[in-house]
């Protein structure tokens, strides 16, 4: 049967099945193939789109933007303040309203209850662009990147390293267990998944042939990888009096290179960035004054190897944003 994903949003992978998400991803290198040969791919022109954003971001605001003006869409931008969202109007309300205006919505921010509210009232597709839960649009880029660099998915083994119970280990563990792909979270016992989303897991790797393992152990987590994966040790939103507690327990989950040593053959390094591997920002400065550390969760070797792969994974944020829009307003 076809795939239709024609006026769905894309809240989380939890609710696509494994179908889908291989349509999205081949769709996805279609469009990168259109981008990088300059070929014109205006098949939404006409339709308007609106995003929502509570939390900044460079990657997120730069990908629906461009995907949306190469789809020939129009683009609103709402920055943090800029709408009354949440403060004189209701979520619901708010959501009926632009569902109104706009062919699709994208809400990046804090509450995956928020984004499903918006979804159920608005009418048109919601695509979440990151939540406290969740961060889809960021798995499909990482799947991608790990897939160019194997020419496989099913089989291989990503390990995430660190805070194990944010939003991008969530995903990493819901796609990879969807996909075949044998995942591990690597952190402090205290920072590990919640259960039940865990169990979840674990049940739909069975189905396809994959693991879901926990350890504490980095040697461990790190020994035959295909992809180490780590985020930044505290997230957009949370106080910053948690560093010295999160530096004490996050620093021996460091990724460096006596870590991607004991990886597989060809293991990469994956980030969905920003990332704190030297001084040269105003936090990594900050930082190395009060703690006396220069590379937070990843050193600054591995991020600058040939290993690493960020960059090529920031880019293909583009192409599957571009490919999910597509897929839902086409």
């Amino acid at each position: 049967m076809p795939i239709n994903l024609q006026g769905k949003s894309f809240l989380k992978l939890l609710d696509f099945s494994t179908e889908e998400i291989l349509y999205l991803l081949e769709l996805s290198k279609e469009f990168k193939k259109l981008k990088l040969t300059r070929t014109p791919h205006r098949y939404l022109e006409g339709k308007n789109i609106v995003l929502l954003f509570e939390k900044t971001s460079t990657r997120t605001r730069c990908s629906f933007e461009v995907a949306g003006y190469d789809l020939g869409m129009g683009v609103t931008y709402l920055e943090p303040g800029s709408s009354q969202m949440g403060h004189k109007e209701s979520i619901a309300d708010t959501a009926r309203v632009l569902g109104r205006f706009y062919d699709g919505i994208e809400y990046r921010g804090f509450s995956q209850d928020l984004v499903q509210e918006l979804s159920d009232k608005a009418g048109v597709p919601v695509w979440n662009g990151l939540t406290d839960e969740f961060h889809p649009t960021q798995m499909l880029a990482d799947i991608m990147t790990i897939e160019e660099n194997f020419g496989r998915l099913k089989g291989l083994n990503l390990t995430y390293m660190g805070d194990a119970r944010n939003n991008v280990a969530n995903s990493l563990m819901v796609v990879s267990a969807k996909l075949g792909i044998n995942f591990t979270a690597c952190g402090p016992k205290d920072l590990m998944p919640k259960a039940d989303l865990v169990e979840t897991c674990r049940e739909l790797a069975k189905e396809h042939g994959s693991t879901i393992t926990l350890t504490e152990d980095p040697k461990e987590g790190a020994k035959d990888a295909h992809a180490i994966y780590t985020d930044i040790w505290v997230s957009m939103g949370e106080p910053a009096d948690v560093w010295a507690e999160r530096i004490k327990l996050l620093e021996p989950y460091r990724v460096t290179q006596e870590l991607m040593d004991l990886g597989a053959k060809g293991c990469i390094f994956l980030h969905c960035l920003p990332s704190f591997h030297d001084t040269n920002t105003k936090v990594g400065q900050d930082i190395e004054k009060q703690f006396g550390i220069k590379e937070m969760e990843v050193s600054d070797e591995v991020f600058e190897s040939r290993q690493s792969k960020v960059f090529d994974e920031a880019e293909n944020r583009m192409h599957t944003i571009k490919a999910v829009m597509y897929a839902t307003l086409k």
